[in-house]
């Protein structure tokens, strides 16, 4: 199988079956659907498309970067690896933000036991 180093193209997405372009601002190397954020392990450097695993990739969680930047933490659903990608423009607010409060709305210990 012959891998596109370096470049992007238009994809649909793994999880949800959106049509995702291949540029969108604030990105070089598109690599998740900005409706869901599901993303699919191709590269081993960002944007050398070189990783045979390509099994999706779900996203867990969101960094905040120096600056305030936001970036999406994924897991292979297939290897397990963790790997962070930047923000899109293009991304939806709402997915952004249902992953940013995910630690909120389910939290890892029961609420209700906390004291003060």
């Amino acid at each position: 199988m012959s891998h596109k180093s370096r470049e992007s193209s238009d994809f649909t997405c793994v999880a949800c079956g959106h049509h995702v372009p291949a540029h969108a601002f604030g990105t070089r190397h598109r690599n998740h659907c900005p409706k869901c954020l599901w993303s699919r392990h191709l590269d081993d450097e960002p944007g050398d498309r070189r990783c045979a695993c390509r099994e999706p990739m779900e996203p867990i969680a969101i960094e905040v970067r120096r600056g305030g930047e936001w970036a999406i933490i994924h897991r292979c659903t297939g290897c397990g690896v963790l790997k962070t990608n930047r923000v899109a423009g293009d991304d939806f607010e709402r997915s952004l933000l249902a992953l940013a409060l995910r630690p909120i709305a389910s939290p890892a210990f029961p609420l209700d036991d906390l004291r003060t």
